[in-house]
């Protein structure tokens, strides 16, 4: 899953990135609000983490222009502005949560952890479809004979979006934008279809079906 950081603080901005990229998001960095709204016009987002106090004016601003333009995103205000009242601005400003500096890389997580599955309707950490279950914690797969499989970084990233979004066709281009940054060196254009196979041949072929010439499907059923 891809995620918005708006920080422009470079240290903590640094600091988050890693954490989130180890945790198995990518991770696009904005360290202004003109750089946030360009790439949230081209690019797609499964959640934005947003800092308020900003060089080139405030977050909230921002925040409430992507409500208007319809934008229904999770966002996750990040910022030192501590007081109740900041809180409830925040809140009733259209953010989905609120946490504080400074904070817990571990209550970070976990708070976005939630918002991805309220979003997506996956309550638990396990997401189980047609015979498999993902640890998302863990980054591993059970398969039907009940055994537990590693995932590398990557076979994780690209399973765990397929399985939450089953039975949609997924692009090649758009699956390549989600395992990516654009901070990150040009990926090979066969990358997906790399993965694709190698986790065919861990889950079976009839899992991940292609769809010629528009992409790929993970069949929920």
């Amino acid at each position: 899953m891809k995620l918005l950081l708006l920080e422009d603080d470079d240290l903590l901005a640094e600091s988050l990135m890693e954490c989130l990229q180890d945790s198995g998001y990518r991770v696009d960095l904005a360290t202004s609000l003109s750089v946030a709204r360009s790439l949230m016009g081209t690019e797609s987002y499964a959640l934005a983490v947003l800092d308020l106090g900003l060089p080139d004016g405030s977050g909230l601003d921002l925040m409430n222009q992507w409500r208007q333009q319809g934008r229904d995103l999770p966002i996750l205000i990040l910022t030192a502005r501590d007081t109740w009242e900041d809180k409830v601005v925040g809140l009733e400003g259209g953010a989905d949560d609120y946490l504080t500096k400074p904070f817990h890389e571990a209550e970070l997580l976990a708070r976005i952890k939630a918002l991805l599955r309220r979003r997506t309707g996956h309550v638990q950490q396990e997401v189980s479809l047609n015979g498999i279950s993902l640890d998302e914690a863990n980054q591993c797969v059970r398969l039907q004979d009940g055994n537990w499989h590693m995932l590398t970084g990557t076979e994780f990233r690209l399973l765990r979006y397929l399985m939450h979004h089953p039975d949609r066709v997924l692009s090649k281009d758009h699956l390549l934008n989600q395992l990516y940054s654009l901070d990150q060196d040009a990926a090979a254009p066969n990358l997906v279809e790399v993965y694709v196979a190698r986790l065919r041949r861990l889950l079976g072929k009839g899992l991940i079906q292609t769809r010629r010439g528009q992409g790929y499907v993970f069949v929920s059923r």
